[in-house]
C-alpha cells in the first residue's frame, strides 16, 4: 500500500512541477518567440520597423539636445566674457552657417 501512496504522490509532485513550469513559460512568452522565429520574414519586419523607430527618436532626441545646447550657447555668448564669448560666437556662427547652408539644400 505505501509503494501506491508514494507513487501517488510522486505522480502529484510531477503534476505540480509541470504546472509551475507551464506558467513560467507562459510569463516568459517562450511560445511566442518560437513562432516569432519559425516565420523569419516577419522577424525581419519587426526588426526594420524596431531599427526605424529607434533611428527617429535618436534623430529627436540629438535635435532636442543640440538646440538646447546651441541656446545656451548663445546666452553665453550675449555676456560678452572676454576670451570664451569670441570662442562660443565662433561655434554659433559656424552653426548657424550650416543649418543656413543645409535648409538652401532642401
Amino acid at each position: 500500500m505505501t509503494n501506491k501512496t508514494e507513487n501517488k504522490h510522486t505522480i502529484e509532485s510531477i503534476g505540480e512541477k509541470l504546472d509551475q513550469l507551464g506558467v513560467q513559460l507562459e510569463r516568459a512568452q517562450i511560445a511566442d518567440y518560437v513562432q516569432l522565429l519559425n516565420r523569419p520574414k516577419r522577424l525581419l519586419l519587426l526588426n526594420l520597423m524596431t531599427g526605424i523607430a529607434r533611428g527617429i527618436g535618436i534623430a529627436i532626441g540629438f535635435t532636442i539636445f543640440a538646440t538646447t545646447i546651441i541656446y545656451f550657447l548663445q546666452k553665453l555668448g550675449a555676456l560678452n566674457i572676454p576670451i570664451i564669448g569670441d570662442y562660443i560666437a565662433e561655434i554659433v556662427k559656424i552653426v548657424q552657417a550650416q543649418l543656413n547652408l543645409e535648409s538652401g539644400i532642401r
